[in-house]
C-alpha cells in the first residue's frame, strides 16, 4: 500500500534537456564571453552547447549548486567566482522549465486518491517552489525540500526521511520517484519503494538495477497505482 509519493524535480517533473540546456547556455555566456574559454567551462560541467545536451556524468544532473560551481571554479577568474552560486540560483529560478507531462491534471488526480505529495531536489528550495508555482502545482505539494532546507541533499536520505516524519508515515508506505541513480540510492537508503523515470539523462539499463520499477514518465504512475493490491481493512 502506498500512502505518499515524493518526487525529484529536474528530469522527473520537468524534461531535463529542454529545461536545463537553456539554463546552462545562459550561465556560461554570462560567465565567459570568450568562446574557447566558454567551451572549457562547458566541458567541466558535461554540457554540449551545440546539441544542448548533457553527458551522463554531468554534475548538473544531480549535484547541488555548490558542487556544480566547484567543477567550474578552476577555470574562472577570481572575480567571477565570488558570487557564482548566487548567480546560478538566480538563473535557476528563471529557468524555462518544460513539463515532462501535464502536471496539474496528474497531481490533481494523485491528490484525489488521498495521496500525500512531496518534493526532494538538489536544487535550492526557493527556485524549486518558484518552478512548482509557475506550473500551478505548488499548493498540491505537502512538503518541499531543497539541498539547503536543512536535511542535506541526495543521495543521502535526509530529505525523504523528513518527508515521512512530517507526515507521520512509515517510509515503506512511500514511493520515491526520480530520474537519477542519486534518487534511487536516496530512496533505497530511506526504505522506500524506488520508481525511476526516463525523462532525465540516465537510461533504462543504468537505472533498472537500482529501482523497483522503471516507467517512461510520471504520467504512468496512476496505472501503476491501480495495479497494486487493495489493502483489506483490519489487516
Amino acid at each position: 500500500m502506498i500512502d505518499a509519493l515524493i518526487f525529484d524535480k529536474d528530469g522527473t517533473l520537468f524534461d531535463f534537456r529542454q529545461s536545463w540546456g537553456a539554463w546552462a547556455a545562459r550561465l556560461l555566456a554570462e560567465l565567459e564571453p570568450d568562446a574557447d574559454r566558454r567551451a572549457v567551462l562547458a566541458q567541466a560541467i558535461g554540457f554540449d552547447a551545440a546539441r544542448m545536451d548533457f553527458a551522463p556524468d554531468s554534475p548538473v544532473i544531480a549535484a547541488t549548486a555548490p558542487e556544480i560551481a566547484e567543477a567550474m571554479l578552476p577555470h574562472l577568474a577570481p572575480e567571477a567566482a565570488g558570487s557564482l552560486v548566487d548567480r546560478m540560483n538566480l538563473l535557476a529560478a528563471e529557468a524555462p522549465t518544460v513539463e515532462a507531462v501535464p502536471l496539474v491534471p496528474l497531481f490533481t488526480s494523485l491528490k484525489a486518491r488521498g495521496l500525500k505529495i512531496g518534493l526532494a531536489t538538489n536544487d535550492t528550495e526557493t527556485p524549486a517552489r518558484t518552478h512548482l508555482r509557475n506550473h500551478g502545482v505548488l499548493d498540491l505539494f505537502d512538503f518541499v525540500a531543497g539541498y539547503d532546507s536543512g536535511y542535506g541533499g541526495k543521495p543521502a536520505p535526509g530529505q525523504l526521511l523528513a518527508f515521512a516524519q512530517h507526515l507521520g508515515l512509515h517510509p515503506a508506505r512511500i514511493a520515491m520517484v526520480g530520474d537519477s541513480r542519486h534518487d534511487m540510492e536516496a530512496g533505497r537508503a530511506a526504505g522506500m519503494t524506488c520508481i525511476a523515470v526516463l525523462t532525465g539523462i540516465a537510461l533504462h539499463d543504468e537505472l533498472a538495477p537500482h529501482a523497483d520499477l522503471v516507467l517512461d514518465h510520471i504520467g504512468a504512475l496512476p496505472g501503476w497505482l491501480d495495479s497494486l493490491p487493495v489493502e483489506t481493512p483490519g489487516r
